[in-house]
C-alpha cells in the first residue's frame, strides 16, 4: 500500500477505527437497551461511587443538561440513584444500584469480544508499539494545553 504522506494522513485511520468501534459496540449492546452514554455513565459511577453530576459530565465530556437526562433515564430504569450531598444541598451524589452490576458484566463481555475481533491478526509487539505511539501523541497534545499556542 502506497502511503505518500504519513504525517498528514495518520489521523484518518485513527478516527475510522474509533467510529467503527463505537458503531459495532452499539450494535452488540442494543439488546441490553442501553445507549453508549448510559453505559459509560454507569461504568464511571460504579468506579467512582458518590461522584457528582458535574464531575460526571466533565469525565464524559458532555454538557450538564444532557448528563442530567442520562441520569434521569438510568434512575427511572433502576440502575442508579441520586443521593443528596450532606455538605451541599445543591449537589447530588450518584451511586449504582444492584441492577447495574449485571449490565456492567454484560457490557464488559461485549467490549472484550469486540476488542478480540478488532485485534485479530495483531500481535502483542505490534499492539505495544501502537499503544506506545498513541501515548506519546497524547502526551504531546496534553503539553499543548499547558503552553501558550504559537498563534497567540
Amino acid at each position: 500500500m502506497n502511503r505518500p504522506d504519513l504525517r498528514s494522513n495518520f489521523a484518518y485511520p485513527l478516527l475510522d477505527v474509533t467510529r467503527l468501534l463505537r458503531k459495532h459496540f452499539d450494535r452488540r449492546a442494543e439488546p441490553l437497551g442501553l445507549t453508549r452514554a448510559q453505559w459509560r455513565a454507569i461504568k464511571v459511577i460504579h468506579r467512582q461511587p458518590g461522584i457528582s453530576q458535574k464531575a460526571l459530565a466533565e469525565l464524559l465530556e458532555m454538557e450538564p443538561i444532557p448528563v442530567g437526562r442520562v441520569i434521569d433515564r438510568l434512575q427511572q430504569a433502576g440502575f442508579v440513584e441520586r443521593r443528596a450531598d450532606p455538605a451541599d444541598r445543591r449537589v447530588w451524589r450518584l451511586h449504582t444500584l444492584d441492577k447495574a452490576h449485571g449490565v456492567l458484566d454484560d457490557m464488559e463481555v461485549i467490549a472484550a469480544g469486540l476488542r478480540d475481533d478488532a485485534l485479530a491478526g495483531v500481535n502483542d509487539a505490534e499492539l505495544a508499539a501502537c499503544i506506545d505511539v498513541l501515548e506519546r501523541m497524547k502526551q504531546n497534545l496534553l503539553a499543548l494545553e499547558e503552553t501558550p499556542s504559537k498563534n497567540s
